[in-house]
């Protein structure tokens, strides 16, 4: 295996941003060159003091890299297939420096896996909105915290404005967030705007275009988190203006979405945003917190005091439950106060007595209805360590039990004492044969404090009450995916794959044994890699 001897960054300041050499023959490409600046005055502030080499949310270095990876410890031989991570890569482009971890350009992280050896790659979607700009030297269309530019002079420029914003030509189309294999092969990236479904080649990691859907529905946005299996995509699209969201599934090798039903919401002004959302076996849970959409920072272009939502804990909060198959409404019941931006699995509880469900249970990890989190996120709190190291926000792992039977409210309660994973539980995975059904456990990121971001793993056991936790002093794990051993005989049958960023500006992936927790193996990059949020597996046909 090929040894590398990175040269790391020396300041928590980022390198600016991109000027990428092209490749070269062989597909590799140069190191960028950059220097440390920060242009944002509240960022300055942030970075005095700070000597932290962690590449977590520096800039990726370079556009596009592939190679061997070296491999500490005896990878399991059954290994065998893609792992794929989607996240920001680039936060400062020209003298523009980004505000909110959400508003990065999406990079791509490949590791293939073959016979107890690794090779990886990482590289930049080529979005509208990235090669923008790259071209223009600042971001031109809008990101999560980032304003599109506008002339707001007379009335007929402020009304192009609002056209630009209601028609979604000004929104990004930065596919950031989440990556998914579709059931016919095809592999898609999404963020929040319908507009950045995109598709890539998951073995070159190159922008093969958009997602082109084949109907007329209509609708700024979507969550993120479709739930996608063999033979269908199913996913939420908010309606702003009726206050609800359509359901909607595509079935594998279609690109036509069709409407399963409709949820009304029941209070506030507009939708709650739902990041995700989680399906059983025959029903579908769509969560309305009072996190909700501000329609004024959609159309006109303004910031909230939480970016492009309104707080709004007296509009109440509520589960709604609908037939997968039929569409209709089940339930509708109010729930205590919550902010969750992911849900773990749901599944159905039957009463006993025949095979009917009385109550749907849906797991989430929940804030104690804060929505700190979303500022806690804003890059110059995770660019200095100390900053924010004592007041990052307390997560639990929290279910909601849904009655079927007409009962009018539901209930949420904590399921593991949140001592034993920090009292920080974010970015987490099931394994996926347990989609929808009764399930024990949950492998998430978690916290070890004083922290300013989550710092540790943490594997949850829902039925013993207990928690595993892996701890690095100074590292950064991302989202811990469970990779299924082929033909496995128990839940926990499989290893766990996390990109770690650590102190010294380097990167790895950790692959502990999904039953024991205890590391088995790491693969590590030649250098440190930005902070990503979420990746799939396609295991190698053999």
């Amino acid at each position: 295996m090929a040894t590398y001897h990175p040269n790391h960054l020396t300041h928590c300041t980022v390198p600016r941003a991109p000027f990428f050499a092209a490749a070269s023959s062989s597909g590799q490409v140069a190191q960028n060159i950059g220097f440390p600046r920060v242009s944002h005055k509240r960022w300055v502030k942030a970075a005095i003091g700070c000597s932290t080499k962690l590449s977590a949310w520096s800039n990726v270095r370079r556009e596009h890299w592939e190679g061997d990876l070296a491999v500490d410890g005896q990878l399991p031989a059954w290994l065998n297939g893609t792992y794929l991570r989607n996240g920001p890569g680039l936060w400062d482009v020209g003298e523009h420096s980004f505000h909110h971890i959400f508003d990065g350009y999406a990079t791509l992280v490949r590791i293939s896996f073959q016979i107890g050896r690794a090779t990886g790659a990482h590289r930049l979607i080529e979005s509208e909105a990235y090669k923008a700009a790259k071209a223009n030297g600042r971001p031109l269309y809008r990101e999560f915290s980032q304003l599109c530019p506008r002339n707001p002079g007379n009335l007929l420029d402020r009304m192009r404005n609002i056209v630009r914003l209601g028609s979604g030509t000004a929104l990004s189309d930065n596919a950031n967030i989440s990556v998914f294999p579709l059931g016919d092969g095809r592999v898609i990236c999404l963020t929040e705007t319908t507009k950045s479904s995109v598709l890539i080649d998951p073995d070159t990691l190159e922008t093969i275009g958009k997602f082109r859907y084949a109907d007329r529905l209509w609708g700024l946005l979507q969550s993120t988190h479709p739930v996608v299996t063999r033979t269908e995509f199913l996913t939420l699209l908010p309606d702003l203006f009726r206050r609800g969201h359509r359901v909607v599934r595509m079935a594998a090798g279609s690109n036509e979405r069709k409407v399963i039903g409709r949820v009304q919401c029941r209070g506030g002004l507009a939708p709650g945003w739902v990041h995700s959302f989680a399906v059983t076996e025959n029903y579908i849970i769509v969560p309305e917190m009072p996190l909700r959409y501000s329609i004024t920072s959609v159309l006109k272009s303004e910031l909230t005091p939480w970016y492009i939502f309104d707080w709004v804990p007296d509009s109440g909060s509520y589960m709604h439950v609908i037939c997968r198959f039929t569409g209709k409404t089940v339930a509708s019941v109010e729930v205590p106060p919550f902010m969750a931006l992911h849900f773990i699995n749901a599944y159905e509880q039957r009463d006993g007595i025949g095979d009917r469900t009385d109550v749907v249970i849906a797991d989430c990890c929940e804030y104690y209805a804060d929505p700190a989190i979303i500022e806690a996120l804003a890059l110059h709190r995770l660019r200095s360590p100390g900053i924010n190291e004592n007041a990052f926000p307390e997560a639990r792992v929290a279910r909601f039990r849904i009655p079927l039977d007409g009962t009018l409210s539901g209930e949420l309660e904590t399921m593991v004492d949140p001592d034993m994973h920090g009292r920080g539980v974010e970015l987490c995975s099931i394994n996926p044969a347990y989609q929808g059904k009764e399930y024990g456990y949950v492998y998430a990121c978690g916290a070890r404090r004083p922290c300013n971001f989550f710092n540790s793993l943490t594997k949850i056991d829902l039925v013993e009450k207990e928690a595993k936790n892996w701890y690095e002093p100074g590292s950064v794990p991302s989202e811990p995916l469970f990779v299924e051993r082929p033909g496995g005989t128990h839940e926990d049958d499989g290893v766990v794959i996390s990109i770690v960023s650590t102190k010294e500006g380097e990167g790895y992936a950790l692959v502990p044994d999904a039953a024991t927790f205890q590391e088995i193996a790491r693969i590590r990059f030649p250098y440190g890699l930005p902070y990503g949020f979420h990746g799939c597996w396609i295991p190698r046909e053999m």
